[in-house]
C-alpha cells in the first residue's frame, strides 16, 4: 500500500515537473498535464475498463510493440510498453539473433509518461537482415526483422496511411493482410494515428495492436498531426500557447509535456533531426530525411511552424479558418510575415534537394500543399477555401513547393480523408511537383468531397479516367492546380484505404497506386479505385 502511494505522488511530481521541464520552469501552461492521458498515468490500475483498449494485460504481454528505422548506419528503435506497476522494472532489453543465438546489446529505461524507451545502435550492418526482439521482465518480449537496406533493388516500394478514426475500433485485419502481402519495403503513417485527444497512450497502443503486424518486420516512418496532440486543427506557430478554442490564433493548446511525450512515442525513433533546437515551450523538432534503397525521403512538420489565422487576416465566415465569400480577395490573406513551412524548414528543404541530385527524392508531410476539397464533413458544407490546408498562406506555399520541385521530389501526404492526385501549379499550372494525398484508413469520420460548384471539367482533362472532374482548376485561395484522381466517399469502402507508392530507379518513374480498405489485394479481380494506378515520370 505505501509503495502505491509513493508511486502516485512520484508520477504526479514527473507529469508536472519532468526532467526536461526543469530546463522550461517559466514556460506557460494552459492545462495540467494531470488532466491529461488519465487513463496511463498515476494508478493507472485502479481505473475502470476503458472504451480505448484494455491497459491491465497479463505481464508477458507489456512490450506492446516497436518502431524502428535505420539510417547512416545507425539504427534507432523505439520500444513502446503497456504501464507498468509500482513494482516492475522500467528497463528493457534489445537483443538480436546472431550465429551464436540471442545477444542482449542494449538495455534503456522506460519514460513513464507515455510508457516508451528508445534504443540507438551505431555502427548498423545494412547489408544483412537481423532478428531483434525487445524484451522486458523475464517473459515479456516483441520480435521482428530489422531489414537489410534494398539497395539492390530498383523499385523501392512505401505504403502510406493516414487518419485511423476511432468511429471504428476494431482491428485492421484487411490492412494488415494487404500491406504484408504487397510486402513494401516502407511504411508511412502521415498522422492522427490518434483521434482519442487527450488519451494519448492509450490510443497509441491500440493503434500499435491494430498495425504492429505491418512494421514488426519493416522500417515505419509515423509523424503526429493535429488530432494525435488534442488539437481538432493545429498551427503550431513555432511552438507558443494557444488560448483561443480550436487553436485558429496558433500554437498548442495542452501541456507541452503532453505535445511532447506524443512526438517521443511517434517520432523518437526516426532519423536525427536536421536541426535539434527546439521550439517554444521547449517542444522538440523530427524533420529530418531518410535514405532507403537509393530513394531519399525527406520528413517534414508541416503544422509546427505555421501561422495561425485568427487576429491576422481578414475573417471571411464564423469561424476564423474558414472562408465561405467566393468573392474575397485570395491577396488579402496572403500577408508580410506568415509562414507555412518556417525558415528553418525552408533551409532544410534546399539543402536537402541540393544534396545526393542522383537519388530519386520525396517529401513526407502531414497533409496537402493546396486545397483540394470543396465540401467538408457533410454535402451540405461547402467551403470556399479552408485554412487548416496547407494551400494557404499562398506564398509559403509557393516558397515549399519551389523547392520540391527544385529537388525534383514528389509529395506524399494525408490528414484529407479525400484521396487525390494534383499536379501542382506554382506560377503556372503543370510547372510544380506531383503531390498524392492518401485516403483516410477510416472514412466514417468526416469525409471531403472535390465537387467544383460549376460541375464542369477542367481544361487539359486526365483522358485515363472516367472521373469527371478532372483537369485544371484555382483551388480556394487561387492557386493553380491541375487534378488527375480524386476518391468521394460515395465510393467502395466510403473512400477509406491506403496509398502504394512505386519508385522505379531506373527509369525515374513513380507509379502511385490507391486500394480500398475492403478490398482483398490476394485475389486476382482486385480492383483499386476508379482513376488509379497514375504513374508519372519524374521531369
Amino acid at each position: 500500500m505505501m509503495k502505491n502511494v509513493i508511486y502516485l505522488f512520484l508520477t504526479i511530481f514527473l507529469a508536472a515537473a519532468c526532467t526536461e521541464t526543469k530546463k522550461q520552469v517559466d514556460a506557460p501552461k494552459t492545462a495540467p498535464f494531470s488532466d491529461i492521458d488519465t487513463l496511463a498515468i498515476n494508478d493507472w490500475w485502479n481505473r475502470a475498463e476503458n472504451p480505448i483498449i484494455d491497459l491491465k494485460v497479463d505481464r508477458d504481454s507489456v512490450v506492446a510493440f516497436g518502431l524502428y528505422t535505420v539510417s547512416n548506419n545507425t539504427l534507432k528503435l523505439s520500444a513502446q510498453l503497456y504501464p507498468l506497476y509500482t513494482q516492475e522494472t522500467k528497463e528493457v532489453r534489445l537483443e538480436i539473433k546472431g550465429d551464436e543465438g540471442w545477444q542482449e546489446i542494449q538495455k534503456q529505461p522506460v519514460n513513464e509518461l507515455g510508457w516508451s524507451a528508445l534504443f540507438r545502435v551505431e555502427n548498423w550492418d545494412t547489408t544483412k537482415d537481423i532478428k531483434y526482439r525487445i524484451r522486458h521482465g523475464e517473459k515479456a518480449r516483441f520480435e521482428g526483422l530489422i531489414r537489410k537496406d534494398p539497395k539492390e533493388k530498383d523499385q523501392i516500394v512505401l505504403a502510406a496511411l493516414s487518419c485511423n478514426s476511432n468511429k471504428d475500433r476494431g482491428m485492421r485485419e484487411n490492412y494488415v493482410r494487404n500491406i504484408n502481402h504487397q510486402d513494401p519495403d516502407l511504411l508511412f503513417f502521415a498522422g492522427d494515428q490518434s483521434y482519442d485527444h487527450t488519451e494519448h497512450t492509450a490510443a497509441w497502443l491500440k493503434f500499435g495492436l491494430q498495425f504492429r503486424e505491418t512494421f514488426r518486420n519493416r522500417p515505419c516512418i509515423t509523424i503526429p498531426d493535429d488530432h494525435d496532440i488534442g488539437q481538432g486543427n493545429l498551427w503550431g506557430e513555432n511552438g507558443k500557447v494557444s488560448t483561443s478554442p480550436g487553436g485558429p490564433d496558433g500554437g498548442y493548446t495542452y501541456h507541452p509535456e503532453y505535445v511532447k511525450m506524443v512526438e517521443r512515442c511517434q517520432t523518437a525513433h526516426l532519423p536525427d533531426p536536421y536541426d535539434p533546437t527546439p521550439i517554444q515551450q521547449g517542444i522538440g523538432v523530427y524533420y529530418t530525411n531518410l535514405i532507403l534503397g537509393g530513394v531519399d525521403f525527406a520528413i517534414l512538420e508541416d503544422r509546427k511552424f505555421k501561422s495561425g489565422p485568427e487576429g491576422k487576416i481578414p475573417q471571411q465566415g464564423p469561424r476564423p479558418d474558414h472562408i465561405r465569400n467566393p468573392n474575397y480577395d485570395p491577396e488579402s490573406i496572403d500577408l508580410p510575415g506568415l509562414s507555412l513551412l518556417g525558415d528553418r524548414q525552408l533551409r532544410f528543404l534546399n539543402d536537402w534537394g541540393a544534396k545526393d541530385p542522383q537519388l530519386l527524392k520525396v517529401v513526407l508531410s502531414q497533409t496537402g500543399f493546396c486545397g483540394g476539397a470543396h465540401i467538408h464533413g457533410n454535402l451540405d458544407n461547402r467551403l470556399h477555401a479552408d485554412l487548416d490546408s496547407n494551400g494557404w498562406p499562398q506564398t509559403g506555399r509557393k516558397k515549399a513547393l519551389e523547392l520540391i520541385q527544385k529537388a525534383r521530389a514528389v509529395h506524399i501526404a494525408g490528414d484529407q480523408h479525400l484521396a487525390t492526385v494534383i499536379k501542382q501549379g506554382i506560377n503556372e499550372f503543370d510547372d510544380g511537383p506531383w503531390a498524392f494525398v492518401v485516403p483516410a484508413i477510416v472514412n466514417d469520420y468526416y469525409s471531403r468531397w472535390w465537387w467544383p460548384e460549376d460541375e464542369k471539367t477542367g481544361a487539359h482533362p486526365n483522358l485515363n479516367t472516367t472521373l469527371p472532374w478532372t483537369g485544371d482548376y484555382l483551388d480556394g485561395f487561387g492557386n493553380k492546380i491541375s487534378m488527375m484522381a480524386y476518391v468521394n466517399p460515395e465510393s467502395p469502402s466510403k473512400g477509406g484505404g491506403y496509398g502504394l507508392i512505386r519508385f522505379k530507379k531506373n527509369d525515374q518513374k513513380v507509379t502511385f497506386e490507391c486500394w480500398p480498405r475492403y478490398v482483398d489485394v490476394t485475389k486476382p479481380d482486385a480492383q483499386q479505385f476508379e482513376g488509379w494506378p497514375i504513374t508519372v515520370a519524374i521531369d
